[in-house]
């Protein structure tokens, strides 16, 4: 049995899974961001006993069928910026045709309707938590960073970086340091 779960974004999540799944006798036969796959059929106690737990983990066991494909754009996508070894640099409409094997407008427009954002937001919001980390955790410098992230210039990455989050990249990093000195 095939389940969804929202918020489900992070090898973290997925552990919290298996708790739950565990926590309540449940086997499964994969756990991947967004979806389990289990043995067994959920009684509506096992459900809701699941749900419960989910919960408690700040994830949502999903049952709306345009809420679930919602989230796999969201996983696509969150994925799709994750991997740095060239997956920006594919069409995002092509990649998401391809994975979920849906026309890209009707998903462009259920998307739309439900999250109150186009998905081309969605991944520019993704790429800046992605820069974000990458400026805090790597040592990689911002031309590289750019790079990675298949922004055209250093320029393109910081006007978009400070439209999103109303600081420059080297502004950020600055805070980063200062909060490191603060700890120290």
């Amino acid at each position: 049995m095939k389940l969804y779960i929202k918020y489900m974004v992070s090898a973290r999540c997925k552990m919290a899974v298996k708790e739950a799944l565990k926590t309540l006798g449940l086997h499964y036969v994969v756990v991947d961001l967004g979806e389990v796959d289990i043995m067994e059929d959920l009684s509506v106690v096992q459900r809701e006993q699941l749900k419960i737990k989910l919960n408690d983990s700040g994830l949502e066991l999903m049952e709306d069928k345009r809420g679930i494909l919602v989230e796999k754009i969201k996983i696509c996508i969150i994925e799709m910026v994750q991997d740095l070894d060239g997956m920006l640099k594919i069409n995002l409409p092509d990649f998401l045709n391809e994975k979920l094997d849906r026309d890209y407008t009707y998903m462009a427009n259920l998307f739309s309707e439900v999250q109150g954002i186009t998905i081309g937001q969605f991944l520019i919001f993704q790429k800046i938590e992605h820069i974000k980390e990458l400026i805090i955790y790597s040592e990689l410098n911002l031309t590289e960073i750019a790079w990675k992230m298949n922004y055209s210039s250093v320029a393109h990455l910081s006007n978009q970086f400070k439209k999103v989050t109303g600081f420059t990249p080297s502004y950020y990093k600055q805070l980063k340091d200062i909060r490191q000195e603060l700890i120290q």
